[in-house]
């Protein structure tokens, strides 16, 4: 077989695929170090692109970590973290907003809007999209929220004029003013509140593991009750509680499968969506 050969016979390998998913909602998680490299960014968001011309509606909700780690640093503020989350106060959460929905969420639509995609920009303060409360309880994390509402009539009016909404995990309060939400937490509440079939995090690890510094032990498949016993036994922790909170919530809501994934793989999205044997880890009910 020659490699144009090849080429056409990956392509119709994918057909099932593309005929499953078509018109499906497919809502995905990217940011964490994953976001950092500029190469890897046009890659992922090229990907991106190709689902949308399939005919998927993809949403892409991204964090932005690293960039804001990096901003609070310059400016002489030294991030902390209290179970995953970022301990926010008001002048972390104006660092926040500033990064999020202002740099980095524009960053990636012009990148998704050059390369033959329609890309909107939003926060979850546009059109009340998110609506939040402050986190109460144990440790006081400052303007962090959880969410109390999805409103997703804006999301529903983008994909129906063919536009892929890329979401900032900015919230609006109760009062009108701005919270900081774990992007993963809001991919998972979106996707349960929008019907999607799937639930994707691009994360810059290759999945679960059962012991993190043995890559043999990787888990490719996690029932709920599997990933909520190795929660409370410490072998999830740090910034993959949320992760995996967000894919149990999205399970919860109606959501097909949700995926952990290691966002530095070179069209892991593709290969996820498009291929029998996928990679990284698959929660299911």
């Amino acid at each position: 077989m020659d490699y144009s050969s090849e080429q056409a016979d990956i392509l119709i390998q994918a057909l099932p695929y593309i005929q499953r998913y078509h018109g499906k909602t497919m809502v995905i998680k990217y940011g964490g170090n994953a976001m950092v490299d500029d190469d890897l960014k046009v890659s992922v968001l090229k990907d991106i692109v190709l689902l949308r011309f399939v005919g998927m509606n993809p949403i892409l909700i991204h964090g932005g970590g690293p960039e804001i780690s990096g901003m609070m640093k310059r400016v002489g503020k030294e991030p902390a973290f209290i179970g995953g989350l970022r301990v926010t106060d008001e002048e972390t959460m104006e660092i926040v907003q500033m990064v999020l929905a202002g740099k980095t969420n524009k960053d990636i639509v012009s990148i998704i809007n050059t390369h033959g995609g329609l890309a909107v920009g939003l926060s979850g303060k546009d059109a009340n999209l998110i609506v939040a409360e402050k986190k109460l309880g144990g440790v006081d994390l400052g303007l962090v929220g959880e969410v109390k509402q999805i409103n997703p009539e804006i999301l529903e009016t983008l994909a129906g004029e063919g536009y892929i909404p890329v979401i900032s995990s900015v919230a609006i309060g109760l009062e009108g003013e701005s919270l900081n939400i774990n992007a993963d937490h809001i991919a998972g509440a979106i996707a349960a509140q929008v019907g999607a079939t799937k639930l994707i995090v691009l994360t810059d690890v290759k999945g679960i593991f059962d012991d993190k510094d043995d890559p043999s032990t990787l888990r490719s498949v996690l029932t709920v009750d599997d990933a909520q016993k190795m929660t409370r036994s410490g072998k999830i922790d740090k910034g993959m509680i949320p992760k995996v909170e967000a894919c149990i919530t999205a399970l919860a809501g109606g959501v097909e499968r949700a995926h952990i994934i290691d966002g530095r793989l070179p069209h892991a999205l593709l290969m996820e969506i498009f291929t029998n044997t996928g990679i990284g880890t698959m929660i299911e009910r």
